[in-house]
């Protein structure tokens, strides 16, 4: 089925076009991915289980002179890397950022896992992301993907060319975390009202950047639970998972590396305690684990994968007729980036002359 209107919506509000069925354009088509997928799956009930289940996974999978771990400053791939061989490699990504003086800034978190490589022998290097990855590299994973993406996968997928150019053929991630112990703590602090949860889910709202827009509440009521509220821990698997494995499983497949998750691999024994979450602890089990493996060093916040979308974007907006004027007036930089690649992708499918002349 071929709708852009639904899939421009859906893009926007999710970062992600879910229904493998519907298509911007004839002819395209893309896929969504879970990282936890249909396979052996181990269960969890203490910090000892999950130090048992990431070391047999890394005797499992690591290839001695061919295995790296992408290693940032939070603690689900600091506790991963401290498990590692002495000397393999560490990347961390740092993105720079032109400033008025000619100088440049970085947005990263290099320094903190320096700390972690050090601790163990690691070999740290950085990976430095520049605005004109995101340029060079948009086409190329557009075709690929067959939809527009979240701005992780530039990212990624610039890493996983640079270390497979360098003879590592698989990486080590601390994906899966988040969603499995409890580190997405905004999502999990209260039982939501659906409506209240739709405002705060929907990542642009494509009411105030299209034309066009399609409803997408439809997404959000199928877990809508009586009392107006909604399962948001059933939506959280069921839509936000698959938003981030694709990222992840899109980079892999496009650069043909091989992926290490030792944390897709584990499924809780019991329901998350959302009153541990909700008073300060998320994540409490890998904060415990942290505290194991690198008791001289504090439990850090979570942090995001650095992005300098704010600097590079800060005066971008939009020309194609399908966007309201000026939309990207008061929009984050990550939101901006949404509406660059989706513009990006409808450039590539529908030049602008084409556009104008019908």
């Amino acid at each position: 089925m071929i709708d852009k209107n639904y899939c421009m919506s859906h893009y926007l509000a999710f970062r992600y076009i879910k229904d493998e069925n519907i298509n911007f354009y004839e002819g395209l088509s893309h896929y969504v991915c879970n990282l936890f997928g249909n396979k052996e799956m181990y269960s969890v009930d203490t910090i000892d289980d999950i130090e048992k289940i990431i070391i047999k996974k890394i005797k499992d999978e690591y290839v001695p002179n061919k295995t790296a771990i992408f290693l940032s400053g939070g603690i689900d791939s600091a506790i991963l890397a401290s498990y590692l061989p002495e000397g393999t490699l560490a990347y961390t990504f740092r993105c720079v950022v032109p400033t008025d003086e000619s100088n440049v800034k970085y947005v990263d978190e290099t320094s903190q896992a320096k700390k972690y490589a050090d601790k163990y022998k690691l070999k740290h290097e950085i990976i430095d992301m520049y605005w004109s990855d995101f340029e060079n590299l948009t086409p190329e994973i557009l075709k690929h993907d067959g939809v527009p993406f979240h701005s992780i996968e530039v990212q990624l997928v610039k890493a996983l060319k640079y270390v497979k150019e360098r003879g590592i053929e698989h990486v080590i991630f601390g994906e899966c975390a988040d969603s499995l112990f409890g580190g997405l703590n905004k999502i999990l602090s209260k039982d939501w009202d659906i409506d209240e949860f739709q405002e705060f889910f929907n990542f642009t709202d494509p009411k105030k950047v299209l034309k066009n827009p399609v409803d997408v509440s439809n997404v959000y009521e199928q877990f809508r639970l009586p009392g107006n509220k909604i399962d948001f821990q059933k939506f959280f698997k069921e839509i936000y998972i698959p938003e981030s494995s694709t990222s992840y499983l899109h980079a892999l497949d496009m650069t043909k590396v091989s992926k290490i998750f030792p944390y897709s691999y584990m499924k809780l024994s019991k329901p998350l305690d959302l009153n541990r979450i909700r008073n300060g602890e998320p994540k409490y089990f890998l904060r415990e684990l942290f505290k194991r493996r690198y008791p001289e060093i504090p439990v850090p916040d979570k942090i995001p994968m650095p992005r300098a979308t704010e600097e590079w974007l800060k005066n971008y907006k939009p020309v194609r007729p399908e966007f309201i004027e000026n939309c990207t007036e008061g929009l984050t930089g990550d939101q901006k980036w949404q509406i660059w690649c989706l513009e990006q992708f409808l450039n590539m499918h529908e030049p602008l002359n084409s556009v104008y002349n019908a």
